[in-house]
C-alpha cells in the first residue's frame, strides 16, 4: 500500500513515516520507480514504534534487539 494509505490507516504523517525509515527502525519495499510499498506488518510495526515513541524510547533504544524491550522496566526519557 501506498505511504497515503498508511497515513489514513496509522495517523502519522508522511514525515514521521520517512523519519522512522530514515532511523531504520522500518524497511518498505520499493517499486522500480522507487516509491516505497508497505506491508499490513509494516503499519503494524510502524503503531508499535509510535507508542514506544510516545513511552520515552528513543530510536536507538529501538533499534536494539526485541529482547532488551522485555527485560527493561521503565524507559530513559531525554
Amino acid at each position: 500500500m501506498s505511504i497515503g494509505v498508511v497515513c489514513e490507516l496509522t495517523g502519522l504523517t508522511e514525515r514521521k513515516i520517512r523519519y522512522y525509515e530514515q532511523r531504520k527502525l522500518i524497511f518498505p519495499d520499493r517499486t522500480k520507480g522507487g516509491n516505497r510499498r508497505y506491508s499490513f506488518q509494516d503499519v503494524e510495526k510502524l503503531m508499535d514504534i509510535h507508542q514506544k515513541m510516545q513511552e520515552g524510547f528513543n530510536t536507538v533504544e529501538l533499534r536494539e534487539s526485541p529482547r532488551s524491550h522485555r527485560r527493561r522496566c521503565t524507559p530513559i526519557y531525554p
